[in-house]
């Protein structure tokens, strides 16, 4: 099966990397994702933009690909769109306008469901597969629409979870390892680190952990983060957050990461005003974290603290650590992977090898099939 991908950022080609270890060797990709699993067509740090201004520079560049993705999907037998919607949408409308009767799977769907939900009919109507890896998401859907909830890849892709005795409670003894994850954006880790290395002064004496990604420059890190001398630098988020005894995490994948491995911690998210100002009048999201949104699904309420913008300070960090419920977080984390269930790139890879005339099965046949996954 000659299958043409589309997965331009990092996290979906993480799970690209892990549905294909679900997959037959006899799969071959073509289009775009990393050069690690294959050979794409283009270099993905070609892909990498900043801002609206180097937006319009290559907006040529990204329909030329999206023309290009269009022709090569004549020859595949099967189209897999994942995330990155301002380009994965356009270019599922075009090769369905141009090839009908192509099967268009899209694996990690757009966030319609918070934001510009206008996009929720020409999804159902584009594409073939709609295969989500939120429990919620389904509903925003109408009845008709190939979308089922298939699990989600962290659970494929975390190695080792917390058991609920391994969760060392900051109110009977103080964390001796504790975790700072500022996040991966230059913006973002500017904005957070002056709070962090505050806090880090003031908590009592600790093993402090910082993540740094591993495609930093030496220069770099001094640039974005400061003096670090006080600080272990490390670069594999799953294992900091699995020996840690509590961490402060910037807003992101990396959270719903240490929900489900087990470490008690507290979101931190400093925005730029302009998309904090939009973000609270162009959605209805109440919370930050994608673990707390699923806790407000299942239980209606949060289930870890979180500090933004102007309510996001030292003290704040220090005094949200110092009242961590860790009793009802380790209720709250087994709540937490019961409702995600399991896995996802198993039940992709299934969906993935069927023919295409088993294509339109209904919603409640497919979350059937995938409760007892």
């Amino acid at each position: 099966m000659k299958l043409l991908v589309s997965a331009l950022e990092h996290s979906a080609n993480l799970h690209l990397k892990a549905l294909m270890d679900q997959l037959p060797d006899s799969v071959e990709l073509t289009g775009i994702f990393s050069a690690e699993l294959g050979e794409p067509i283009v270099d993905l740090r070609s892909l990498a933009v900043m801002g609206f201004v180097d937006a319009l520079k290559k907006l040529p560049f990204f329909l030329k690909l999206g023309r290009e993705m269009t022709e090569r999907a004549a020859d595949a037998d099967k189209v897999l769109l994942m995330d990155a919607s301002g380009f994965n949408l356009p270019l599922a409308k075009k090769i369905k306008k141009r090839y009908p009767d192509k099967e268009v799977i899209y694996y990690i769907l757009p966030q319609a469901w918070a934001w510009r939900k206008g996009r929720i009919p020409l999804l159902a109507r584009t594409c073939d597969r709609l295969l989500s890896i939120l429990p919620f998401e389904p509903k925003y859907y109408p009845p008709t629409a190939p979308i089922a909830y298939v699990g989600h890849p962290l659970l494929d892709e975390i190695p080792k979870l917390k058991t609920a005795e391994m969760t060392r409670p900051p109110s009977e003894k103080e964390a001796r390892r504790i975790a700072y994850l500022p996040g991966s954006r230059r913006g973002e880790i500017r904005r957070l680190m002056p709070d962090f290395h505050a806090l880090r002064r003031a908590l009592p004496p600790h093993e402090a952990t910082i993540v740094i990604p591993p495609y930093f420059t030496e220069d770099e890190v001094d640039e974005l983060y400061g003096d670090l001398g006080a600080f272990t630098i490390a670069h594999d988020t799953h294992e900091v957050l699995y020996r840690s005894d509590f961490a402060f995490v910037c807003s992101g994948t990396a959270t719903l990461e240490a929900a489900l491995i087990g470490t008690p911690f507290v979101l931190a998210y400093r925005a730029k005003p302009l998309d904090l100002f939009l973000v609270r009048h162009l959605t209805d999201l109440k919370y930050a974290g994608l673990a707390n949104l699923f806790s407000l699904d299942f239980q209606g309420r949060p289930m870890h603290p979180e500090l933004i913008q102007e309510d996001l300070n030292a003290s704040a960090l220090l005094a949200a650590y110092r009242e961590f419920d860790i009793d009802r977080y380790r209720r709250d984390v087994d709540a937490l992977r019961a409702y995600l269930g399991h896995g996802s790139s198993r039940n992709v890879a299934e969906i993935l090898q069927r023919g295409t005339s088993q294509r339109a099965i209904p919603l409640r046949t497919a979350e059937e099939e995938f409760s007892s996954a």
